[in-house]
Parts: structure tokens; sequence; C-alpha cells
């Protein structure tokens, strides 16, 4: 009787802890995809930085230039689940390689 009862708490705890463990690893992946893509993007290689993102599956992205840095933002939902309403982001800045060597008349 006891098991009866206890299968169905073990069985929404193993869920909630697959789950979570999804979503942990989603946000390690956004985080390092974002950082990829600051950097490709600084370089000025943008289908690399595209390519980053894609990997990670990020729905919304948001590149901004200011101050000589390349700041990419990258954003998507966790996934299903019991963590589906959750919003995972990543976000990563680089310096601009591209405005840094204009500054100093570099061509490279």
């Amino acid at each position: 009787m006891e098991f009866a009862l206890a299968l169905p708490v073990v069985a929404v705890v193993l869920a909630v802890g697959i789950a979570g463990v999804v979503a942990v690893d989603g946000q390690g992946r956004l985080q390092t995809a974002a950082a990829v893509a600051a950097r490709a993007a600084a370089r000025g290689d943008d289908p690399a930085a595209r390519q980053s993102l894609e990997q990670a599956d990020a729905e919304s992205v948001r590149v901004e230039r200011a101050a000589g840095l390349v700041c990419v933002h990258a954003g998507r939902p966790a996934g299903t689940g019991p963590f589906s309403g959750i919003v995972l982001r990543g976000d990563s800045c680089a310096v601009d390689e591209a405005a840094e060597g204009a500054a100093t008349g570099d061509p490279s």
C-alpha cells in the first residue's frame, strides 16, 4: 500500500529533477553560444556568430555595438515540462576589433 502511494511522488520528483538538469544544460549552452557569437561578431564573422546561436536553439537574439564592445543577448524558453514558463538567457560582450582597428588606423 505504501509503495502504491509513494510511487507517484517518486515519479514527480524524478521528472522535476530531470527537467531541472535539462534547463541548466540549456542555460549553459546558451551562455556559451552567446560568448562564441560575441567573439565572432567582434571579428566581423557574422556567419559563425549566427551558427553558434542556431546550434543553441536561440529564439531571440539582440546584438549591440557601443563603446568599442559587441554584446550579444540571446534567449529561449526552457522547454516543455515543469519549467516551460522560464526563459533562459545568455549574455556576453567582446571587444569590437573592427572599431578598435578603425580608431587606431590599423587596417586589419
